[in-house]
């Protein structure tokens, strides 16, 4: 037995050395002999010089919101706290469930909230995630509102039949007579950098083509409440991914009272004329470097943009300066105007897109036909 032990605290050794990285040091055992370099002390081998680092990005924080009123500095996990507590406040049918959460959770988003509103608006589940899902989707179909938290982003698949199947059609196969648009579901996401398979993955693109849902991620404690509190009172089943690695990272001022961030809007946190650059939640961050490290080595001015909802994703500001390179400012405006005019007018399809095209021929020759944008300044 104590043999096995040996061999097995040695395998663990060797594991654990590859899963750190460091490949010099696996190279050097797997040529030089396994008791020989076993025998080597960690100090050493360097090991633990050569140790990964996930924290490879520094939290940006958002200038201070004066328009909401006071504000008072928050980290991610107490911004979220924030948010429910403003919905258990404002909404006397909103009841929040899931694993743990009536002692505050694993990540103390949910802490205090049982003491101050009962527990029977915030209570624990039991560990089935499909079950969390389904009866979050009846409590909404009733009217109330529903809070879900998934305990982990990774253990949301047992529930994907529900998200998808139920959730996502429930007012589509009953003919908008019923629908469940009161269901949020939470979800921590992301990696930190020592969760492994389990703790570590990033679902949202398996539900960003699932129509019925919408899909957001913040990037930041001031984003993270503002975009909560729109899912919450948002008219169709969301669900919210919080990046895990920021729960604690992230400290800025946010606003005490409760405020809205539109959903399915895209900001530019960062203007460019080159390249845009798209992200959402802790990659925000990462970009926002990228970008800075472009400029200065390369010349090269990068758009920087977080896209917040996933689905529906905001297409206008991601196309924006695409459009505007490929046919000019001018021209997109005038554009604009004739989808207006189109709507507006007796004309036929294939007359007005006769006129567009005559018109973009002419601007393509040098030539503004000032008369063409006269037909449809009227008609913005």
């Amino acid at each position: 037995m104590a043999a096995l032990a040996a061999l097995a605290a040695t395998v663990g050794g060797l594991l654990r050395l590859r899963a750190a990285g460091a490949e010099g040091q696996w190279r050097r055992l797997r040529g030089a002999g396994l008791l020989r370099g076993l025998l080597q002390p960690d100090s050493a081998t360097g090991v633990a010089a050569q140790r990964r680092h996930v924290a490879h990005f520094t939290f940006q924080p958002d200038p201070e919101p004066q328009e909401y009123g006071q504000t008072q500095k928050m980290n991610l996990f107490q911004a979220i706290t924030s948010a429910l507590d403003n919905s258990l406040a404002k909404d006397p049918t909103a009841v929040i469930f899931g694993e743990d959460v009536a002692f505050g959770g694993v990540f103390r988003c949910t802490v205090g909230l049982r003491d101050k509103y009962g527990k029977d608006r915030v209570f624990n589940t039991p560990l089935c995630e499909q079950g969390i899902v389904g009866f979050g989707i009846g409590v909404a179909v009733t009217g109330a509102t529903a809070i879900a938290e998934i305990q982990f982003a990774d253990y949301i698949f047992p529930a994907f039949d529900q998200i998808v199947n139920e959730a996502a059609k429930y007012r589509y196969r009953s003919g908008d007579l019923f629908n469940c648009g009161s269901l949020t579901i939470r979800a921590p996401w992301g990696c930190v950098g020592h969760g492994a398979l389990y703790h570590s993955q990033s679902p949202e693109a398996f539900f960003a083509h699932c129509p019925g849902i919408k899909v957001v991620v913040p990037r930041s404690p001031f984003q993270a409440k503002g975009l909560l509190l729109s899912c919450i009172e948002d008219k169709n089943p969301c669900i919210f991914f919080e990046p895990k690695i920021l729960y604690r990272a992230a400290v800025e001022q946010v606003p005490v009272e409760p405020y809205n961030i539109p959903l399915s809007q895209a900001e530019v946190i960062q203007e460019g004329s080159d390249v845009t650059l798209v992200a959402w939640g802790t990659q925000v961050h990462v970009i926002r470097e990228v970008a800075s490290m472009a400029q200065e080595k390369l010349g090269v001015s990068c758009e920087v943009i977080d896209l917040r909802t996933i689905l529906p994703w905001d297409m206008d500001t991601v196309c924006k300066k695409f459009r505007e390179a490929a046919y000019g400012k001018e021209e997109l405006d005038f554009g604009r105007r004739m989808t207006v005019f189109e709507r507006n007018s007796g004309f036929k399809n294939n007359t007005v897109l006769q006129l567009k095209i005559n018109y973009i021929q002419q601007c393509q020759k040098g030539k503004k036909n000032d008369s063409l944008q006269g037909l449809c300044m009227g008609s913005r």
